[in-house]
């Protein structure tokens, strides 16, 4: 093959020689050397710490009484000594929290926006604590439920965090630093219903620490709530010396300006890979929800009606110690795999995981009810569901990326904030959908009063299959 000359009139050797740069006409001449990406930026550790720590009031909030509401539903007497209808009035409690929490959300962030962030986080902290002591020190169903609303709405700001994150990381950092929000979801998971198992009815499990002055069963959530007032004082305390947090620059257009254009960023991010991404973090938050709902509903109920008898203490020992192992494992475990499969692949893996957490659920009815007690067989299975599970947790953590990859950093708040609407309904319907399931299908004895467990397990299927549709990533994804 010939050369021809440039216009440059260069000689024939010139050009021979220069075979290893690339020469463009009227350009420089760059060497093929690719340059050196450059240092990811430090992360904020200390920010980070105190947005995290914020952070773990929502998870806390929500599971902290899972291990005992069943109790405290039937000490109300609103089921009139029917345990079967016992699903029926749990399921409201666990579903106003996150039903106020997904009608808020979207205020808390515009309020955020225009008041700051530490303002409005310190004050749902403080509505929170006040909520919080009115659950526990509350007699009356009514009275139950409208704590629980107030607790969801004031908790509703903790999606302002998310944004937090984002305004103290820049692009080279911001992954890893959302990549640490599972496992503070987890820590609190864990905590939650460790504080509302272990520290339900104190009088019989300390009677000579604690005596008999608490005045009533109702009342004693609230001594276990009233021990996280401390957590919340030293959110406090901490948020305000670092003010740096959650204070960004003045605004140079107005609220009205900054909105309209939040929304047309908005629209243009309802693409198929993150509309995708939306539709199974719905289907996981709906999932997950009903087996954190049916956990403690059927570990509680009688070995006759298809449960296993289990205790509050007992059911808060199992998922606090089960949510120990699933910190761990998010911590240690999690990356590796996630770096072997990618985030689509384990997402579809793992989320896969709740089929086998739903079909352990007859399984142990009938053992426990064939042996009459909780025996070996029933522990076996039941640690092979809490292993699946732990599992299947790790879609949290794929689902997270799924939803933040490849979105433009000025539409991160947009983005988490639709996405963490569409959890919250779903979290919301969620409760009373598998709660009532539950408790219809042992009244009526639908499928031996399996039903429940044979329509979520349709439901995973779905979600499986809408996975598949999250198109793979691309190089420059």
């Amino acid at each position: 093959m010939s050369a021809h000359p440039s216009d440059t009139g260069a000689p024939l050797q010139d050009q021979e020689e220069s075979v290893s740069i690339t020469r463009v006409p009227d350009t420089i001449v760059i060497p093929v050397q690719q340059p050196e990406r450059p240092k990811p930026t430090p992360l904020p550790k200390l920010q980070l710490f105190i947005v995290f720590y914020i952070q773990l009031a929502e998870p806390i909030a929500s599971t902290v009484i899972y291990p005992f509401v069943n109790q405290l539903v039937r000490a109300t007497g609103v089921t009139g000594g029917d345990q079967r209808k016992t699903g029926y009035f749990a399921g409201l409690i666990e579903s106003a929290f996150y039903a106020t929490e997904a009608i808020c959300v979207l205020q808390w962030g515009r309020a955020s926006d225009r008041l700051g962030r530490k303002p409005i986080l310190l004050g749902g902290l403080l509505g929170m604590t006040l909520s919080m002591l009115g659950f526990g020190l509350s007699r009356k169903f009514w009275s139950v439920v409208l704590a629980r609303c107030a607790e969801g709405a004031l908790c509703g700001n903790i999606g302002v965090c998310k944004g937090m994150i984002a305004e103290i990381t820049d692009a080279s950092n911001m992954a890893e630093a959302f990549a640490y929000l599972p496992m503070v979801w987890a820590a609190g998971a864990t905590l939650g219903p460790l504080i509302g198992g272990v520290l339900a009815q104190p009088a019989e499990h300390w009677p000579k620490t604690v005596g008999k002055s608490l005045p009533s069963q109702s009342n004693r959530p609230g001594f276990k709530r009233a021990l996280m007032l401390p957590t919340e004082d030293i959110e406090k305390d901490v948020a305000t010396d670092t003010a740096n947090i959650g204070q960004t620059a003045a605004p140079t257009t107005t609220p009205d300006e900054l909105q309209e254009s939040s929304l047309r960023t908005l629209r243009s991010l309802l693409h198929r890979r993150i509309v995708t991404a939306i539709i199974c973090y719905a289907f996981l938050a709906f999932i997950d929800q009903c087996m954190v709902v049916l956990q403690p509903l059927m570990y509680s109920s009688s070995i006759s009606l298809g449960g296993l008898g289990f205790s509050s203490f007992a059911i808060g020992l199992i998922m606090g110690v089960w949510g120990v192992f699933n910190g761990l494992f998010s911590i240690f475990a999690f990356p590796r795999v996630l770096r072997i499969f990618g985030a689509r692949r384990l997402y579809m893996i793992s989320f896969a995981g709740y089929l086998v957490c739903l079909a352990a659920f007859p399984i142990l009815g009938v053992l426990a009810r064939k042996s009459g007690r909780v025996d070996g067989k029933v522990w076996a299975v039941l640690i092979i569901q809490l292993v699946a599970y732990m599992l299947a947790y790790m879609s949290y953590g794929c689902i997270f990326i799924l939803v933040n990859e490849g979105a433009p950093r000025a539409a991160l708040g947009a983005l988490n904030g639709l996405a963490q609407t569409v959890a919250s309904l779903m979290r919301a319907v969620a409760p009373s959908t598998a709660s009532s399931l539950f408790s219809a299908s042992l009244e009526r004895t639908i499928i031996s009063g399996d039903l429940v467990y044979i329509v979520l397990l349709v439901i995973t299927i779905l979600g499986v299959g809408a996975s598949t549709y999250i198109p793979k990533p691309t190089n420059s994804s």
